[in-house]
């Protein structure tokens, strides 16, 4: 596995961006999102970026309003995106970079928010690489699927991607989500993701 080319070639990042302001729903760089647009909002938000840079981000709501959501999140970009006869749209969303929300632009038509990224740490290569090793003997524990994405993942010298893959698809606990992508350090991150694994190992028939 390598980076992805297209996340390497991608747009600048901008200082504001739309945001899409859902429960529970986190993207972490490097992974795919499928996403539904069907709300009148969303859909001028999507003529919008269709018609600029084609980047935005999901926005964890944690309350009642849109303005009440997690303080990190992803910037993304439109992969591909399929109209309906409807007007609704089926997208992907290509995570590029972590993000920190710093503000509030609008909210009508669509929300936009000011941003500012989230540089990673990578701290010592060899201590996260041992973590890496350790993230993924654990994941192989937890069924073939899991078993058959270690294979996979263990080719990779990328270790930042390696953990976001594995905090996207395998860390279901929105908590867990948001600190993981609030997290700068690397090797912090595969910290977390081991505590979590270990707290959920099987337990041995």
């Amino acid at each position: 596995m390598a980076t992805n080319p297209e996340i390497d070639s991608s747009p600048p990042l901008p200082g504001e961006i739309p945001v899409m302001v859902l429960p529970d729903c986190h993207l972490f760089p490097g992974c795919l999102l499928p996403l539904y647009i069907f709300e009148e909002r969303y859909r001028k938000m999507l003529d919008h970026l269709l018609g600029s840079n084609r980047i935005f981000c999901i926005g964890n709501r944690t309350g009642e309003g849109d303005k009440d959501i997690s303080p990190c999140s992803t910037a993304g970009l439109v992969r591909a995106c399929v109209r309906q006869d409807d007007g609704t749209s089926h997208l992907l969303l290509l995570g590029l970079q972590r993000i920190r929300f710093t503000g509030w632009l609008q909210q009508r038509p669509f929300p936009i928010a000011s941003i500012e990224p989230i540089v990673s740490i990578q701290g010592n290569f060899e201590q996260t690489r041992l973590l890496k090793d350790r993230v993924l003997d654990l994941f192989s524990q937890h069924g073939e699927t899991a078993s058959q994405l270690r294979d996979t993942l263990a080719e990779s010298e990328d270790l930042e991607l390696v953990a976001d893959v594995l905090s996207y698809h395998f860390t279901r606990c929105p908590t867990l989500q948001q600190k993981l992508l609030g997290e700068a350090n690397v090797q912090r991150r595969f910290e977390l993701i081991i505590e979590a694994l270990e707290k959920h190992k099987p337990s041995a028939k």
